[in-house]
């Protein structure tokens, strides 16, 4: 049978007896449970920055229905001034909570940009814009010095790098930190981010002890190192592995690719392997593209933007990451994406896929071929393109090149980038134009969903212009 001690608390591990000794929170009963197999599934804590102020009223964390309580009923009584230290997952759906609860919400992130462990920057501003049409604070690059009271003690502002900021309730979202304290008094093996040691089979260095969900590290399918990844679909899995081990059976755990997805007021937002960032720290030498596009046919009515970005290791030819972010639907895509890189499928065999059409769904081509197409021709070298984040770093360092906006003149008049560098020469004219254009000037090309832009490159490249590229996204 199965029997639930509530309000207990496991205080220590014998590994030698198989003994486990807990203490009931409220009488204070010490009681040992002998075990043949024992399973640790402590999750993890929030991790609380070492900053004056934390013991403020009104500074909270979550990582409890009670925490979660706690923090709604302080807007409820009005305290509507919030700033969330920390740009992260739970910092991202909390912003959009308490928006929508009427809060004044202000995000503090210490990275150059939100989500920086799933997004690159470029995905990231389309986030960061989003958040500014929903009346967000972002602020970047900012760290968190302390946070000061008033005379009842009470959280009154945030002490930052950049200036002060006003706050009634302040959120610490910095992160979680894997509760391994009953493993490590216990003798057993923790890794180098912090988590409990487990083998293939979820077995720690115990092996009649298991371990799994938010308190062990998991092994990086991209890259084979130790990986963090507090989710609740790997400590789900984990417990179905964990409990085929149990009774007799030899399942294995592959790893993870950090598969994440979540909803930002209408952006639909998410990422599975490796971002550009990453990969380049893990020595990978990255090729990248991003393609905007309708996530179903453009005609179809609920027809939705959708940036997809991928990422290649460019000696390989492996598949190794996608990110994904705006309002069209993301998760089918990223689900795709995750089988792809976790099997080894090339690009080839995605670009080919026989995927789902119909105009309510997809495209002819979905958005995750078409970024599989692209990825392609530029490991082919039939295609080179700037970021939006490199054309910028170009202009500003004044550098002497020819952009031309390929988009129509209502398009150009609606939106533009203000240069003298810059012209607007839209695709049907372009063949015609094309003779007032200097040969030995890089031309970069672009438009609204880097599509005209690239058959643009290909039409200059075609009339013998060499130095050319097309800007991405």
């Amino acid at each position: 049978g199965i029997s639930v001690h509530t309000r207990t608390a496991a205080e220590s591990i014998d590994q030698k007896g198989k003994v486990v000794r807990a203490i009931h929170r409220e009488t204070g009963e010490i009681r040992d449970f002998s075990y043949d197999q024992l399973v640790l599934a402590t999750g993890a804590r929030p991790i609380l920055p070492d900053i004056d102020g934390l013991s403020l009223s009104g500074v909270h964390t979550l990582g409890s229905i009670e925490e979660a309580l706690g923090i709604r009923k302080e807007i409820d009584i009005g305290r509507r001034k919030v700033v969330i230290v920390g740009g992260g997952l739970i910092g991202m759906e909390v912003a959009e909570s308490l928006t929508e609860r009427g809060a004044d919400v202000t995000v503090v992130e210490v990275k150059s940009h939100i989500l920086p462990q799933l997004l690159d920057r470029e995905m990231a501003h389309l986030v960061e814009k989003h958040l500014a049409q929903n009346k967000v604070t972002v602020r970047t690059s900012t760290t968190v010095l302390a946070l000061s009271g008033d005379e009842e003690g009470r959280v009154a502002a945030v002490k930052t790098s950049r200036g002060d900021i006003p706050a009634e309730l302040v959120l610490l979202a910095v992160g979680v930190r894997p509760n391994v304290t009953l493993a490590r008094d216990a003798g057993l093996a923790t890794g180098p981010l912090g988590g409990i040691l487990v083998d293939e089979t979820l077995r720690t260095s115990d092996p009649d002890i298991f371990a799994g969900g938010d308190c062990v590290e998991n092994r990086h399918m991209v890259t084979g190192a130790p990986i963090f990844a507090p989710m609740g679909s790997t400590a789900n899995k984990h417990g179905r592995v964990i409990g085929d081990n149990l009774t007799g059976g030899s399942t294995r755990y592959p790893g993870v690719l950090g598969t994440v997805i979540l909803k930002i007021f209408d952006f639909h937002v998410g990422a599975t392997g490796l971002n550009e960032q990453a990969a380049r720290a893990a020595g990978i030498d990255p090729v990248t593209a991003v393609t905007p596009g309708p996530d179903r046919a453009h005609y179809y009515p609920g027809a939705k933007t959708l940036f997809l970005k991928g990422v290649v290791d460019r000696d390989s030819g492996r598949w190794i990451g996608v990110q994904a972010a705006g309002p069209g639907e993301a998760a089918k895509r990223l689900d795709m994406a995750a089988l792809a890189i976790a099997h080894g499928i090339p690009l080839e065999g995605i670009a080919l896929a026989d995927t789902c059409y119909a105009p309510p769904y997809a495209n002819a081509l979905d958005n995750l071929v078409h970024l599989a197409t692209t990825l392609e021709n530029k490991m082919k070298g039939l295609s080179d393109a700037y970021t939006p984040q490199e054309v910028k770093e170009k202009i500003d360092r004044e550098e002497e090149f020819v952009m031309i906006d390929v988009r129509t003149p209502p398009e150009y008049r609606e939106s533009r980038i203000d240069d003298p560098r810059n012209r607007l020469i839209p695709l049907g004219k372009l063949r015609e134009q094309m003779a007032t254009l200097p040969k030995n000037s890089e031309i970069v090309t672009y438009c609204k969903t880097s599509l005209r832009g690239y058959e643009a490159l290909r039409t200059l490249r075609g009339a013998g212009f060499r130095n050319v590229r097309f800007m991405d996204g």
